[in-house]
């Protein structure tokens, strides 16, 4: 009999409720943690995220950094010809590491803003700078400009896309959310090591109940030190969490989705506010990112954005309005707010290492336009 692998099987709904997004930190034995914390079987846990990873369900299987703290990040708005469109997108995806998510988003009306149709996010190795790497990406795909809009604050970081399906609008913690900071953590070369090791997916046949041993032969040190130095890292706040990322933007195979629309809300505060209302908007459980960046006067002067996925635009809508009320609710003045509907996505980690960056510029330095 053939393994179930469509993500709202009644097993393996149980399994992501889980496994995208709720397993912190570093752990030795990820999937026994998921298998415990989802009521299933060690086993079945292995089995299914395994078929689902083969069949393309599950994009990938990794664990995840805070990349805040180990590199410079920002998101990048791109104003381009529209018939360079596409094929930038298609350069940034698959010719530059350091540019993770990109997506082309577009707005229900013409409003400030709206010229910036290609978005991604971009991160350098510590001690580069934004500037220079997205000026070298403008003369490669032909931009004529470009926004850096990198995170004074977090205050909510997480996938989950399974486990929100059921939330209605206005479901939020009691507690407001607390804003993580992106101050930079220096590493020990040892430290790097074991990093550098540690973030690469995992290849199914390395989905076991002991998946670091491969790893830590790879980084050539024993195990029980590849996990110490593992859990130092997490001590650092430099881990994110142990995730199965589902493929949330292509259909599978069956034609099912587990999203269709993504709203990237925008909020303009007033000066001073940010940290209280990114508190507020990012104890809704709906977001799967809520940021304080600053968007500047091509964005309405912005100050805290959000992200929302799901399969019905209006139900999106409508909790945006759930956290509008609450903002008001709580004396928060939105001065101006709005929406960018995401299209065409693809999504990648984005690379950190420094020596890859060195050489990705040794290729691309001289080059002329490559779209």
């Amino acid at each position: 009999m053939s393994i179930p692998i469509e993500f709202d099987d009644s097993v393996n709904a149980k399994i992501l409720s889980v496994s995208e997004d709720m397993v912190s930190g570093f752990q030795q034995q990820p999937f026994h943690a998921i298998a415990e914390a989802s009521g299933v079987d060690l086993d079945i846990v292995m089995e299914r995220i395994r078929a689902m990873l083969e069949a393309g369900v599950i994009r990938r299987v990794r664990q995840t950094l805070l990349a805040t703290k180990l590199a410079h990040g920002a998101l990048c708005a791109w104003k381009i010809d529209p018939s360079r469109l596409d094929a930038a997108f298609d350069f940034m995806f698959n010719n530059d590491p350091f540019s993770g998510h990109v997506v082309i988003r577009s707005t229900d009306q013409e409003i400030t803003g709206s010229q910036y149709k290609l978005w991604t996010t971009l991160k350098v190795p510590q001690g580069q700078r934004l500037e220079d790497h997205a000026n070298v990406l403008k003369r490669l795909v032909g931009a004529d400009k470009f926004i850096l809009m990198p995170a004074n604050g977090i205050f909510t970081l997480g996938v989950g896309h399974v486990r929100r399906k059921a939330m209605q609008p206005g479901d939020k913690s009691s507690a407001i959310a607390d804003m993580q900071t992106t101050t930079t953590v220096k590493l020990e070369p040892e430290e790097w090591n074991v990093l550098l090791s540690l973030k690469e997916e995992l290849k199914p046949e390395e989905i076991t109940p002991d998946p670091w041993q491969n790893r830590a032969a790879m980084a050539g040190v024993s195990l029980q030190d590849f996990c110490r130095i593992a859990k130092s890292l997490d001590q650092k706040k430099v881990i994110g969490r142990f995730s199965t990322f589902l493929e949330h933007v292509k259909p599978s195979g069956k034609g099912k989705r587990v999203t269709r629309f993504n709203g990237l809300f925008h909020w303009r505060v007033t000066e001073g506010e940010q940290q209280a209302a990114g508190a507020e908007i990012g104890r809704h459980h709906i977001l799967t990112h809520c940021y304080w960046r600053e968007g500047g006067p091509d964005f309405g002067n912005v100050n805290i954005m959000g992200v929302v996925h799901g399969t019905d635009k209006g139900l999106i809508l409508q909790h945006k309005q759930a956290i509008d009320t609450h903002l008001q609710s709580k004396g928060i003045e939105v001065h101006y707010t709005n929406v960018f509907w995401g299209g065409r996505s693809e999504i990648k980690p984005s690379e950190i290492s420094p020596d890859v960056y060195s050489q990705w510029h040794a290729k691309y330095h001289d080059q002329p336009i490559q779209i």
